[in-house]
């Protein structure tokens, strides 16, 4: 069941009394642990309400959870109302865009356990969160007596399901734009990326011609799946419209990677879609996964990430001509980042300086989603 939202000024588990919307203060009463009742409760005979024991979280999705605990029979008869106390736990790697202003204490009519609770507006992905329960019982004249708050308990949130990835994937699909064609993908670094000589990079092994693949940033949407889990190495194939060609700019650095398509996305190599997001800017950003069939990345995207037929999807396309070879188009009007995820060798392709600009501001290292754009966001946690 969806559980409902209470009053901003709810207290929390340090205080006895819950402060529940239709429900006065004065008609809310603490039961005495040692069984005596207080003078001006107006309660003839006080109900005793045991602490709730043994809390236990379960079916825990990005959005929503199920909560459990232990009562007797003879207390389950009595008990009317539930009252949750629910808070995000703050650490260094909270949703910076986690609406402050929430209420998280909520009430609910007292169901069969274990009871779902449910709603975007105020459970985040991939998030940790604290929850205490009260029990209450409704007695003669209005009056409610309501348990000690349980023991605090720890949870965290998952990532979003493939449902919520395939509303994702919709939304980016209206979008996306006409496809044009492409031939290569690149990677703009830093010269010392391709310098043999430097160990500055974890994604390039020391005295080595090959790019190893590293784990995903936590750019992009909260909830997705990838971030912070999935090994790839990260490529673009954005061409100018004028040109043709990938553009001179990048906000990566001055040098460029250049590998013919084919080696990265062929009859072979599987694409997923992974996340649609934007920074605050008109720019949207598409991020596909390619991967080679049976491979290590594969076997993580199944069952993670919606597949894309490679030669009939809206973003990304590899096709056969009649003679044989291979045509490559993508999405004009947003931005793709390609996750390839097995080491590749620089032999394969080409560096070369770029003559634009390197245009930082438009990096999406660690880049935090926009949560108010109704484009590219969904009816979950951000």
């Amino acid at each position: 069941m969806d559980v409902p939202r209470v009053e901003h000024n709810t207290s929390s588990p340090t205080s006895p009394c819950v402060d529940l919307k239709n429900l006065s203060l004065d008609n809310i009463q603490l039961c005495d642990r040692e069984g005596t009742q207080s003078a001006d409760s107006g309660i003839a005979e006080m109900v005793e309400l045991p602490v709730a024991q043994e809390i236990r979280i379960s079916n825990i999705t990005c959005d929503s959870f199920k909560i459990c605990w232990d009562m007797e029979p003879r207390v389950r008869e009595r008990v009317t109302h539930y009252f949750i106390d629910l808070n995000k736990k703050e650490n260094k790697n909270s949703n910076q865009f986690k609406h402050k202003d929430v209420p998280t204490k909520l009430v609910a009519k007292a169901v069969p356990l274990p009871m779902t609770v449910r709603g975007h507006w105020f459970l985040s992905p991939r998030t940790e969160y604290t929850v205490s329960v009260q029990i209450a019982a409704k007695q003669s004249g209005g009056d409610y007596a309501v348990s000690e708050w349980s023991e605090i308990i720890e949870f965290c949130t998952a990532d979003y399901s493939t449902v919520h990835l395939g509303q994702l994937l919709e939304k980016a699909e209206g979008i996306a734009g006409r496809m044009l064609p492409f031939s290569v993908f690149y990677r703009n670094q830093q010269k010392e990326y391709f310098d043999q000589a430097s160990p500055s990079y974890r994604s390039r092994e020391a005295h080595s011609d090959r790019m190893i693949p590293s784990v995903k940033d936590n750019s992009g949407s909260h909830g997705s799946p990838i971030s912070g889990k999935l090994e790839g190495i990260f490529f673009s194939c954005n061409t100018e419209f004028n040109t043709g060609k990938p553009p001179q700019d990048s906000p990566y650095g001055p040098y460029r990677f250049q590998i013919d398509a084919s080696h990265l996305f062929n009859p072979r190599t599987n694409l997923y879609f992974g996340d649609f997001y934007c920074m605050y800017t008109s720019y949207h950003y598409v991020i596909l996964v390619l991967a080679p069939e049976g491979s290590a990345g594969d076997r993580f995207c199944k069952g993670r990430l919606p597949a894309l037929d490679r030669s009939d999807n809206r973003f990304l396309t590899c096709a056969e001509r009649e003679d044989g070879s291979l045509a490559f188009h993508h999405a004009q009007d947003v931005v793709l980042e390609v996750v390839y995820t097995e080491p590749l060798e620089l032999s394969l392709g080409t560096v070369e300086q770029i003559r634009g600009h390197t245009l930082m501001s438009m990096s999406t290292v660690n880049a935090k989603k926009d949560p108010s754009c109704k484009t590219c966001n969904i009816s979950v946690g951000r």
